[in-house]
């Protein structure tokens, strides 16, 4: 496909390294990396010590293993600002439900911020003001969703989604918060009413930038971009900086056989055009960005699982970010 970039060759190097162990595959990594980061602009909007990671990539070690065990195992890997999924784990880990506080002490002591948190649309609905407390007690600047705006995939839809989130907002700033929505594939497609309106612009023009903020998961972004052509990713974010605080960076393989076009898998192994990307949104904002792999607690070799994926990933994010 004419939009795919591929500066080093990321399936090689899953293949040379397929068995082995966490250590030697970031160190090949880190070596493939670097190829790249020379081209890279030498001033970055994504600074590079404060990487992120949305725990639903590891959510299988969450839920055996506890906070208190794998907070500390991301801050030796090198991350710096936790994205939640829940705040929940494993009952049989403490004998009980595990507090808000105690999750606020284990970032503390181990040099983690709370960045962000995904909550389902409905609680915004109906149980915002307790997110909004959930947040600011983990010190979290920002709270938000990866559901769609709206399920009713038409102008009018998105419009009343828009005002709906233009009032969360609103209570989220009130408080010294931001409010922000998460995409997916979907909300590039055209409305249904309107073929030549694509669904994210009008979530977009409808929405207060003084409230409402995105967090772009840029992996969605690429296959939406695959499925309804027309855009470019990173223009959204060039274009208005301020309103994209967070990024997901998901990496994608070239997949014709997949409708999306991509299979997600580590960062770093895939063709999605990642230095394009980062040169291309401009330095006139700072973003954090959060890695991100769905897929991997079903990484091999296993142990270590998804935390393996985490760490070469991480080495392979730095790399870029370098």
């Amino acid at each position: 496909m004419s939009h795919i970039h591929k500066s080093f060759d990321r399936r090689g190097f899953l293949r040379a390294t397929a068995g082995t162990t966490v250590a030697i595959a970031a160190a090949s990594v880190t070596g493939a990396a670097a190829t790249s980061a020379a081209a890279a602009p030498s001033s970055l909007s994504i600074p590079k010590d404060r990487i992120g990671i949305q725990l639903y990539s590891i959510r299988d070690k969450v839920s055996a293993l506890g906070f208190a065990v794998v907070l500390p195992e991301l801050a030796r890997i090198g991350y710096k600002e936790i994205e939640f999924a829940g705040y929940t784990q494993s009952t049989s880990i403490l004998g009980r439900q595990i507090t808000l506080p105690e999750i606020r002490k284990l970032l503390d002591d181990h040099g983690l911020r709370a960045v962000g948190s995904h909550v389902g649309i409905g609680n915004l609905r109906t149980n915002l003001q307790a997110e909004l407390d959930a947040a600011q007690i983990l010190g979290m600047p920002h709270v938000g969703t990866a559901n769609a705006p709206s399920n009713v995939n038409t102008v009018a839809g998105y419009r009343a989604a828009a005002d709906e989130f233009n009032a969360w907002g609103a209570a989220a700033s009130a408080r010294g918060l931001k409010l922000y929505q998460h995409n997916h594939a979907g909300e590039f497609a055209f409305a249904t009413d309107q073929p030549s309106v694509r669904l994210y612009d009008v979530f977009l023009k409808n929405t207060d930038p003084r409230h409402v903020y995105l967090e772009l998961d840029i992996y969605w972004a690429y296959v939406g971009q695959y499925r309804w052509p027309g855009f470019d990713p990173a223009a959204y974010v060039r274009n208005q900086p301020y309103r994209y605080p967070l990024f997901h960076m998901k990496d994608g393989d070239a997949n014709a056989a997949n409708a999306n076009g991509f299979d997600i898998v580590e960062f770093g192994a895939g063709d999605l055009p990642y230095e394009r990307f980062v040169r291309d949104i401009g330095p006139r904002a700072s973003h954090v960005g959060i890695w991100e792999q769905d897929t991997a607690p079903n990484t091999q070799p296993n142990p270590p699982g998804s935390l393996g994926a985490a760490e070469r990933s991480f080495t392979a994010l730095k790399g870029l970010l370098g």
